[in-house]
C-alpha cells in the first residue's frame, strides 16, 4: 500500500525532471530512472500476494482499541462478524505487509501500554491503600 504510493510519488518527480531536463545526459539519466521505477511498479503489481482474511483474538478492550487505531493508520479496515466476541477483530490484508508493518508496531505499543497501566496501578495502590502492592506469594 504505502510502497505503491511512494513509488508513484517518485515516478511523478522523475517524470517532471525528465520534462525539464536541460542536457541530453540529464534527459537520459531521468529516462533510465523512469524506466526502472515503472518496472518496479509493474513488478509489484504482478508479484503481489493476495489479501487474506486474518483473525485476531485480543486479551482486552484496551488492546482492541490500540489494534484498531494502528490498523486504520496503515489503511487496513478492521471488522467483526456478528456473534463474534468484542475482543475478536478481523482484517483483510496481505500477510507479509501485516507481519512486517502492523504487528511489530502493535507489539511495541502494546508492551508500552501494559507497562504504563502497571505503573499507574502500582501508584494508585500505594497512594489509596497505603500499601506497597507487593504480592503475598512473593
Amino acid at each position: 500500500m504505502l510502497d505503491d504510493e511512494r513509488l508513484r510519488a517518485k515516478l511523478a518527480k522523475v517524470e517532471a525532471l525528465f520534462q525539464r531536463a536541460g542536457s541530453a545526459g540529464e534527459r537520459a539519466a531521468a529516462e533510465a530512472a523512469l524506466e526502472r521505477l515503472k518496472g518496479r511498479l509493474g513488478a509489484s503489481d504482478e508479484d503481489r500476494e493476495p489479501e487474506i482474511e486474518l483473525q485476531f483474538s485480543l486479551p482486552d478492550m484496551w488492546s482492541v482499541r490500540l489494534f484498531l487505531a494502528i490498523c486504520r493508520k496503515h489503511g487496513v479496515h478492521p471488522y467483526r462478524y456478528s456473534r463474534q466476541r468484542r475482543t475478536t477483530v478481523m482484517v483483510r490484508a496481505r500477510r507479509e505487509f501485516f507481519d512486517q508493518v502492523v504487528l511489530p508496531e502493535f507489539d511495541l505499543l502494546h508492551d508500552e501500554l501494559e507497562s504504563y497501566f502497571e505503573d499507574v496501578t502500582d501508584q494508585l495502590i500505594e497512594r489509596a491503600l497505603v500499601s506497597d502492592g507487593g504480592d503475598i506469594f512473593a
